[in-house]
Formats: structure tokens, C-alpha cells, sequence
């Protein structure tokens, strides 16, 4: 029972990592807000977690965000832990990218951490202080083919941690990142449907297989909790000592770049 009496948000709550946290943190006594753009999943966590608060926010709008952070405080009185999970990938090689999918990609998963970052900390500064957890990626530290601007904007959310620990500490406000090596959600579908891609996944991780969600969820959870509160600008790697041994080379299952065309 960590978080008893605490109220936590989860952005990007109703579906693998972010639902292996939000689970969690009710599991130990967390009032909750699950903030995502599904409805059928917030639905879903709904029937589930009765008590939990669900809401649809896109993390892209700051509007959203700011409602989204302001009803946790309505609901329960204060704003203790920020989880900002939200994340999505539109791949391509650099010669292809186009400039939609750059927008795309990074205004997810880095203008969206950096939006909940401040609209969270508007409510803990001041007040006692709080815990902010990012999930950023392995991705941060090894770049891959057709990923550069998943790896940009994840590295960016590192030194957002950074940033935010360096701001506000003195606050009483700890801000720390999780990086996630190769988990098992509907995001990475694709890599697991595809076994000749999965095994040159597996070959490059000492501890021989992906990550569930919850096994990201834990050091999560440690990382918001008072077992962690001299804990603060770090970025812990949950990777099965992947980044280790590389990433391993993706082109076979990306196919050649599309640029130059033919002719």
C-alpha cells in the first residue's frame, strides 16, 4: 500500500504499460485518473477499476492536458504522482520521412510528456511536492533504422526528465524516466507477428525474452514511490541488458528506402 491516500495520473493509462501502472497503483491504495484517446479502452478500465477516474485527453492539446490534470485535483483533492506514458511511432527512413509523420511522432511522445510535465507540476509545486515518471525508451541512447524521430523525441523526454528534476527539486518535485526495451503491447504487435523479426529482437537481449507490461510497471511505481525520494533526474533502464549487446539491424524488415525512386 505505497500509494494510500495518494493520487496518481496516468496518461496513456487504458492500454499496455500505462494500464500495468494504473493497475498498480490501485493494487496499493492509489486514487487514480486514466487519462486516453480510446473510449472503447477507457470503457473498458472503467468496468475494471470502478473507483478509477477515466477521462479522454490527447496529450498533443494542451487544453486537454490541462483539464485532464485539473479534474484529478477536482475529484480528489490534490495531484501526488504523473505517470505520462502516451506514445506512438510513425516509422520511416530519414530520406522518406515525411514531415506529417516527424509531427506526428514527436509531438506525441515528447511535446506530450512535456505538456503533462508542466500542467502536473502547476499542481505540485507549492503543495508539498510530487513524483513525475517518464516512459521514454531504450531508444534514447541506440538509434535504429527508420526510427529517428521515435529515438529524437525519446531522447528529448530524457533530458525533459533532466530538466524538470533540475527546475523544480528544490520543490520537493522528483522527476525521473523509465526506458523500456522491447515490451509486449498493441504498439509492438507487429514485431512479435513477425517471428524472424522477433528472434533478431531475442538474440540482442542477455535475459532472452520481451518485457510484459508489468514488467515495466514496477520500477515504474518504485520510481514515484517514498522507497525512491532521493531518486530524482535518473533514467533507469528496463531493457533485459539489451543495450548491452546493440540494436539489432532492422532493414530486412523494413524493406530499402523509397528514395530515390526508380528512374
Amino acid at each position: 500500500m505505497r500509494f494510500a491516500g495518494k493520487t496518481a495520473v496516468v496518461a496513456g493509462g487504458a492500454s499496455g504499460i500505462g494500464l500495468a501502472i494504473l493497475r498498480g497503483l490501485a493494487r496499493e491504495g492509489a486514487r487514480v485518473l486514466c487519462a486516453d484517446v480510446s473510449d472503447e479502452r477507457l470503457a473498458a478500465v472503467a468496468q475494471e477499476l470502478p473507483e478509477a477516474v477515466v477521462t479522454r485527453a490527447d496529450v498533443t492539446r494542451e487544453a486537454e492536458v490541462e483539464a485532464m490534470m485539473g479534474l484529478a485535483v477536482e475529484r480528489f483533492g490534490g495531484l501526488d504522482c504523473s505517470f505520462h506514458v502516451a506514445g506512438a511511432s510513425r516509422p520511416g527512413y530519414l530520406v522518406d520521412l515525411s514531415e506529417q509523420d516527424w509531427d506526428f511522432t514527436t509531438d506525441l511522445c515528447l511535446k506530450g510528456v512535456f505538456l503533462c510535465m508542466k500542467h502536473a507540476a502547476r499542481h505540485m509545486l507549492g503543495r508539498g511536492g510530487g513524483a513525475m515518471v517518464n516512459i521514454a525508451s531504450l531508444n534514447a541512447h541506440v538509434p535504429m533504422h527508420a526510427g529517428a524521430a521515435y529515438a529524437s523525441a525519446k531522447a528529448g523526454v530524457e533530458m525533459l526528465t533532466k530538466n524538470g528534476a533540475l527546475e523544480w527539486g528544490a520543490e520537493g518535485v522528483r522527476v525521473n524516466a523509465v526506458l523500456p526495451g522491447l515490451v509486449q503491447t498493441p504498439l509492438t504487435k507487429r514485431h512479435f507477428d513477425n517471428q524472424a523479426a522477433l528472434d533478431a529482437f531475442l538474440a540482442r537481449i542477455p535475459l532472452g525474452r520481451a518485457a510484459q507490461p508489468e514488467d515495466i510497471a514496477g520500477p515504474a511505481l518504485f520510481l514515484a514511490s517514498e522507497e525512491a525520494r532521493y531518486v530524482s533526474g535518473a533514467s533507469l533502464l528496463v531493457d533485459g541488458a539489451w543495450a548491452v549487446s546493440g540494436y539489432p539491424d532492422m532493414r530486412p524488415f523494413r524493406g530499402a528506402p523509397g528514395w530515390p525512386k526508380p528512374g
